[in-house]
């Protein structure tokens, strides 16, 4: 890594960190977050070819406070959490233990009720499976619940006939994953991250916050959005969302009332889909690994990584009512979820987070905020440090 990038030379933004030679853009363009897009504090991180050449941070640790960011601030990264979720399922498929092609209810049998025998697990990954809305939704308790959650997802009959169709399943997409990792190793899927994928890398990540680290996480909360950013959705999606019996406001609401995402026990539950706390050196690292090795430690092989970055889903999408494209658990590059190249897949998360890997170029970018916007895709925020990025590798 170059020298310690704190500086003031970008109007008063104090940015700390550091920054290999030639990523200077990087640190400029994440100052000018600060100062032109309402940045309250963030951080972000790149590897290229399993070396961190990128590692900033600046702002304050709490969205309404004022204690600095420092190195080591986590973030609730919300569906962010899907892209660490779904490596899970991949490595079991990779080491033989999961079939991507078997149907869940050959390992779920009660899941098979109203139909649902013919969703496969790929279909939990591609947002095929019919499941994004829950007629009955849970509270957080519930949700929190392992064997409540899988009983209300066996109990409800799918949308749509599934694998034929695909809409976002905004937190169904955590219940149906880990009641199959439960269902295939006994564990549950947040125990699972933690000692074959955070343990082994060294990750500042955690779907499940232990008491020990509720210390490092900042408050997050809403930000205004500059002006010059405030388009108006188009009509079709903001019906979508102001409709309570739209598929998008249900698939949105199956947890009601959303918790706080402050509130200590949402971040101790473990919800795969959404709540999942991580550096943005975590986020960049983890995604890292899956392209190459990092200190030695390599997750996915290349096989498994060309099943996670080929289109499964694509088109206009029946939750988000824009066009998506997903691999297996990994929103793709182009349309909703632009990243860094055609060959890049990752996860964004509602309000701001990002991470994702471009195999390509062989990097892997991480970024995470505390300042949430009504964003659920291409936050202008991180498209900004993408776009450096790309100046850079060309």
């Amino acid at each position: 890594m170059g020298a310690d990038a704190s500086t003031r030379a970008d109007g008063d933004v104090d940015v700390h960190g550091t920054v290999a030679e030639g990523f200077e853009p990087v640190r400029a363009a994440f100052a000018r977050n600060f100062r032109t897009l309402g940045d309250r504090g963030a951080a972000v991180a790149v590897y290229r070819d399993g070396r961190r050449v990128v590692d900033l941070w600046a702002g304050v640790r709490d969205v309404d406070g004022t204690e600095p960011w420092e190195r080591g601030t986590a973030q609730v990264v919300r569906s962010a959490t899907k892209g660490v979720a779904a490596a899970v399922l991949l490595l079991l498929h990779q080491r033989g233990e999961l079939d991507l092609d078997a149907p869940v209810g050959h390992h779920w049998p009660e899941f098979k009720a109203h139909g649902k025998e013919r969703v496969l697990v790929r279909h939990v990954l591609n947002h095929r499976a019919g499941l994004p809305a829950l007629d009955h939704p849970l509270t957080l308790r519930e949700a929190a619940d392992p064997l409540r959650s899988a009983e209300a997802l066996a109990a409800q009959p799918p949308a749509w006939e599934p694998g034929t169709d695909h809409g976002y399943h905004a937190l169904t997409y955590g219940w149906l994953l880990d009641a199959l990792v439960r269902r295939v190793t006994g564990r549950g899927s947040g125990e699972w991250i933690a000692s074959e994928i955070a343990g082994p890398l060294g990750l500042d990540l955690w779907v499940g916050l232990p008491d020990a680290r509720a210390h490092r996480v900042g408050r997050v909360g809403p930000v205004e959005q500059p002006g010059v950013l405030r388009a108006r959705p188009k009509r079709a999606v903001a019906d979508a969302y102001a409709d309570p019996a739209s598929l998008t406001r249900r698939a949105f609401a199956a947890i009601t009332p959303f918790p706080d995402q402050n509130d200590p026990a949402f971040r101790a539950a473990v919800l795969p889909a959404a709540n999942g706390i991580a550096t943005a050196d975590g986020l960049a690292r983890f995604y890292a690994s899956l392209i190459g090795p990092v200190d030695g430690v390599r997750l996915l092989d290349p096989a498994t990584v060309h099943l996670a970055r080929a289109e499964e889903s694509a088109g206009p999408d029946r939750v988000l009512v824009v066009g998506t494209r997903f691999g297996l658990g990994y929103m793709l590059h182009g349309g909703a979820s632009p990243f860094l190249g055609p060959g890049s897949f990752g996860h964004p998360g509602r309000g701001g987070s990002l991470g994702f890997a471009d195999p390509e170029t062989g990097v892997a970018f991480g970024y995470v905020t505390n300042g949430l916007r009504r964003t659920v895709t291409a936050d202008p925020r991180a498209q900004a440090l993408i776009r450096a990025v790309r100046h850079v590798v060309g």
